[in-house]
């Protein structure tokens, strides 16, 4: 694939594939020596419009473990605070040979306009309430590393999921991997139209939790919030909150999932946080080989030869 903007534009079987060489690039974050060279000669731009951590850093760790030159854009220090354009922004960027642009933006849209103002492979790194891809392609790792396949499970995403753009890339990657989906919210925080949202709905958690294989929950977006759309955090920890006492509603085998940063004592309580069924930190850590995979699907030569060379596993050539 030349570009990644939306999981709506990966079929089922590019969705396996990506997977399968996450799980490739997995192997090799066991090694002593945790650097390949399959993308060296390659530069990649982190441009970050809004703050991040955890898919930033993977990011450029994703890319210096690849071997690839990253230059971190910073949109506080650039030309941008001087009234330059977006698109005179990403085309200086782009006329000065890079060969990928990971982006995140407020907007929604931007990674797909962008692409018309750049020859070089767009990454979609979170676009406003629209698309995060990335979170959902090793959050999707996650549950297959455990379970093996996502075919049949019941995964429910609970929170704040009008204003989640993890939330809709998800539910489109957990269902064309043979998920049941299930969305649980208050009707403040659910879209006022699921058209095209391949899961159902419901309101009443306590209901659904004991026959689930993953709850996965949200936090609660009040920077996207024009309008208090809940009574209180009180109220909404009491109703949708995994608490201790629901936590002990689910499975055993149950996993508990949270795309982060997690707001403990709301939508989780500190306990649950910490339970050996929450996959939390697992996910943070599959960030950095599904994002190889990534950005090696993006630019990579099409084989995988490469990683497997003596010199990449730490041996001499």
């Amino acid at each position: 694939m030349k570009h990644l903007l939306s999981i709506d534009d990966l079929t089922g079987d590019q969705l396996h594939d990506v997977l399968d060489l996450a799980s490739n690039f997995a192997d090799v974050q066991a090694r002593e020596v945790r650097k390949v060279p399959a993308l060296r000669g390659k530069t990649i731009v982190l441009a970050f419009f809004e703050d991040s951590t955890r898919t930033r850093t993977s990011f450029d760790l994703a890319a210096r473990r690849l071997s690839a030159d990253v230059i971190n854009f910073s949109a506080g220090s650039s030309s941008l605070k001087k009234g330059e354009s977006l698109r005179d922004t990403i085309e200086t960027i782009t006329a000065m040979g890079v060969d990928a642009i990971v982006i995140r933006h407020a907007s929604s849209g931007v990674p797909s306009t962008i692409r018309q103002w750049t020859d070089a492979a767009v990454v979609n790194a979170g676009d406003g309430w629209h698309q995060h891809p990335t979170q959902a392609l090793l959050d999707s790792f996650t549950i297959r590393e455990h379970f093996g396949s996502l075919a049949g499970k019941r995964i429910a995403l609970c929170g704040d999921i009008v204003h989640s753009r993890v939330a809709r890339s998800n539910v489109a990657a957990f269902s064309k991997l043979g998920a049941e989906v299930v969305l649980i919210a208050p009707r403040t925080l659910l879209p006022s139209n699921i058209d095209g949202w391949d899961a159902t709905i419901e309101t009443d958690l306590d209901a659904v939790l004991p026959d689930l294989d993953v709850a996965y929950f949200l936090r609660i977006q009040k920077e996207r919030m024009a309008e208090s759309l809940i009574p209180s955090e009180r109220e909404y920890r009491a109703r949708y909150g995994l608490t201790t006492e629901r936590a002990a509603m689910l499975s055993p085998e149950a996993l508990i999932m949270h795309p982060g940063p997690m707001n403990r004592g709301i939508e989780i309580d500190p306990e649950v946080a910490d339970d050996k069924r929450a996959v939390v930190l697992n996910q943070v850590a599959n960030g950095i080989p599904v994002r190889m995979a990534i950005l090696f699907s993006v630019l990579g030569p099409g084989q995988f030869d490469e990683v497997d060379s003596p010199r990449a596993s730490g041996g001499q050539p």
